[in-house]
């Protein structure tokens, strides 16, 4: 491993050779990022949506009581006490009953929504770190710009060590995180079409939201999470972008990429081709003298010692992490992707449309899923989360949000174009789906999971040969750093 110094520049860091990935919604669990944290490596939370996670998890009726032990640790029991007299049902929800709702994101957020956020951020991390010292990270979209001031204050509320993100460029990070840790007031841009670049913030005010006033709180390293050289050459330039590390992301790596570069073109199926000129240029992202881990295809134990000879901290790795006993994944979909893994059948997709973000996004291929463009097709379109909404200039002048994933008619009588709407899914409800969150409509329809994972299946094959019954994320681990025997690499 190596050390660089923390943040403020007062202690020295001992860096992961292993970062789990921040997978999907809930995927990358507390449970999992403790179970790696504990092992000496970097375990990560998905930040997407813990408003939501929280407020359905107590809609679940809490079992094993983890949510309200992490409720109880908050600094502000009348804030905590508002949220579970909202949503707290000791029985759960009757059978057949939808999730209650909870306020949309937007440039003007509600004060429970902000409450939210940072306490449904402050649970995951405070749980994931919950009973050891290792080190717990949180992973956020750039493209969810409305939650991430309150979300990561949340998250530093409770300790957390790294904010990674990805899916964007996130030029603003390195002085939001400090700014949090000195709770200043926040005004944090937000992209908004129709307006001029850096007139539109959402707004915190911490000693306000919080009513209360409290200690410094620890500057996390920043972790951008990059596909191109240059991007991280940018980045690197100034002390406001200039971020702790890097991930660099192949374009093998599951979840959202960055679109091929140079012309677009596709393949018989409709997917967009990869090529050279779409891997970074490792000795230049070296050369900006930060730590970097890689991504993509580098999940089994030569993938680490190449990393490694490359001048990398490590590699962050996801799929192996999403289908251990761990994850957050629904045990039935866990057991039919690894099924596939094992017998050679299951294969992921790069489709460049489904995601509303507009980042081209892998689907793994498990029949009973929005796996496909005739599923998505078939999904009724509604939404009642609108994590992915974007906000816009209204002909009014004031702001307004849509979704290319939303009714065809209500995302063009927003102004937008009918075109974009064609192949797009509902992420939102497909990945709260797919951890046993997703939602009941009130006609009875129940939302469709959609997983994704990295196209690169070896070390998955290679475990499920070692462990037939499924894997912890600690056999994973001691597996990826040579502690246990393993299986010969594939000749295929």
């Amino acid at each position: 491993m190596g050390a660089v110094l923390t943040p403020d520049g007062l202690h020295r860091r001992i860096l992961p050779r292993i970062i789990q990935g921040g997978m999907g919604v809930a995927v990358s669990s507390w449970r999992l990022a403790s179970e790696v944290a504990r092992r000496g490596q970097l375990g990560v939370v998905s930040g997407t949506g813990l408003d939501l996670v929280l407020a359905r998890r107590l809609q679940d009726g809490d079992r094993g009581g983890a949510i309200r032990r992490a409720l109880a640790a908050f600094p502000v029991s009348a804030i905590t006490t508002r949220i579970l007299d909202k949503y707290f049902l000791p029985n759960g929800r009757k059978a057949g009953e939808g999730y209650s709702t909870v306020p949309r994101l937007s440039v003007t957020p509600r004060r429970l929504a902000q409450e939210l956020l940072m306490v449904g951020n402050f649970v995951e991390v405070w749980l994931a770190k919950e009973g050891h010292d290792g080190e717990v990270g949180v992973n956020y979209l750039e493209k969810g710009q409305m939650a991430t001031p309150a979300a990561a204050y949340g998250a530093m509320l409770a300790g957390v060590d790294y904010v990674l993100m990805g899916a964007g460029i996130p030029r603003d990070i390195p002085h939001l995180l400090d700014e949090l840790a000195e709770h200043r007031k926040i005004a944090f841009p937000v992209d908004v079409a129709g307006a001029e670049s850096g007139t539109v913030t959402v707004d915190l005010d911490p000693p306000t939201l919080l009513g209360a006033t409290l200690a410094r709180l620890k500057r996390p390293f920043f972790v951008a999470i990059i596909s191109a050289h240059i991007l991280a050459m940018h980045l690197s330039k100034d002390s406001h972008t200039r971020p702790d590390g890097f991930v660099i992301e192949g374009p093998r790596a599951g979840g959202h990429n960055a679109p091929p570069r140079g012309k677009l073109v596709f393949d018989e199926s409709g997917e967009p081709v990869f090529g050279p000129r779409d891997d970074a240029d490792v000795a230049q992202v070296a050369a900006c003298g930060l730590p970097f881990w890689l991504a993509g295809a580098v999940g089994t134990p030569e993938g680490l010692v190449a990393a490694e000879e490359q001048g990398a901290q490590g590699i962050q790795a996801g799929t192996l992490f999403a289908l251990s006993h761990e994850s957050g994944l629904d045990n039935a979909l866990k057991e039919r992707a690894i099924a596939g893994v094992r017998d050679g059948t299951l294969t992921v997709r790069t489709m460049p449309r489904v995601s509303p973000t507009g980042f081209p996004f892998k689907v793994a291929q498990i029949p009973g899923t929005l796996m496909d463009e005739a599923a998505i097709a078939h999904r009724s379109r509604r939404c009642d989360m609108s994590l992915l909404r974007t906000p816009f200039v209204g002909p009014d002048g004031d702001i307004a949000y849509r979704c290319p994933a939303e009714p065809i008619e209500d995302f063009v009588g927003k102004g937008g174009a009918a075109e974009e709407t064609v192949g797009r899914a509902c992420l939102c409800n497909a990945l709260f789906a797919n951890v046993g969150l997703g939602q009941t409509q009130r006609d009875g329809y129940q939302e469709e999971p959609l997983v994704t994972l990295g196209e690169d299946f070896e070390g998955a094959r290679r475990l499920a040969e070692q462990f037939p019954q499924g894997w912890s994320a600690h056999q994973a681990l001691d597996w990826l750093l040579g502690r246990l025997p393993t299986a010969e690499p594939s000749l295929a």
